[in-house]
């Protein structure tokens, strides 16, 4: 078995073994995985992370033996907080990475850090806060970084810079934690979920005070939530029909 870790800032992962295949998901600086099946020019990975699973360009991360492999698994997990910061190179060249990168790989890459980071679970309060960073992020299908995300890799993004572990896509996050049965008994922090016509888990959000939610929808934005589902103040209307909310923390 082999394994690798991410020695760049963000790279893409993607649906399959092609520059020009879907983009799935990302993987940031720091994030270490198995390698599942490894051919000349890509690899299909799983993430050690979320287990998520996709496809990246050889050129574009380490590989890494199962001792470190190990090593990684077992160390005092460090997420970056600021929304971009710099690692220097052996080289003493600057390298940027975004928030949610994970720092404690640093040593093993032989890369030295000197900024802000996140080593121990943070309480809910916190995750609201972290939210309003991503404030007017552009959306990105499979983004999760502060210059592009989904609705999934901001929830995702959020509770991860803050010690705590969501799936990665809004159908997997929805599997997790309470269900609650009314707005009125949800939290500053808990997740709300929205379907399609068929019924499947299609958008995620974060519930804010006062019947508020901030989720990644052509931005992330702010707006309001009822019974019914998002209702979109730019447009003056609802956007998406509420499934369920759950509380995760």
């Amino acid at each position: 078995m082999q394994y690798g870790v991410c020695n760049l800032s963000v790279v893409p992962l993607r649906a399959e073994a092609s520059d020009t295949s879907e983009m799935v998901s990302q993987v940031v600086y720091g994030e270490h995985f198995k390698v599942l099946d490894a051919r000349k020019k890509w690899s299909r990975i799983r993430l050690s992370f979320d287990g998520y699973e996709g496809w990246i360009d050889n050129k574009q991360y380490l590989k890494i033996t199962k001792e470190v492999n190990k090593e990684l698994n077992s160390c005092n997990v460090q997420y970056s907080s600021d929304l971009v910061d710099y690692i220097t190179t052996p080289e003493k060249s600057l390298l940027s990475i975004c928030m949610g990168s994970h720092i404690h790989a640093a040593k093993v890459l032989g890369h030295d850090f000197d900024g802000n980071f996140i080593s121990e679970k943070q309480t809910k309060k916190h995750i609201i806060d972290t939210a309003i960073l991503f404030l007017n992020c552009p959306y990105l299908w499979g983004g999760k970084t502060p210059f592009g995300l989904d609705c999934s890799g901001f929830t995702q993004m959020v509770y991860k810079i803050n010690g705590h572990t969501l799936l990665r896509d809004s159908s997997q996050q929805a599997t997790q934690g309470e269900s609650l049965s009314f707005i009125d008994e949800s939290e500053p922090g808990d997740l709300a979920f929205f379907d399609d016509e068929e019924g499947n888990i299609i958008h995620v959000g974060i519930i804010m005070e006062d019947h508020h939610i901030i989720h990644a929808h052509g931005q992330v934005r702010i707006d309001r939530l009822d019974q019914t589902g998002i209702f979109n103040y730019q447009v003056k209307k609802h956007t998406h029909k509420l499934r369920v909310i759950k509380r995760i923390i």
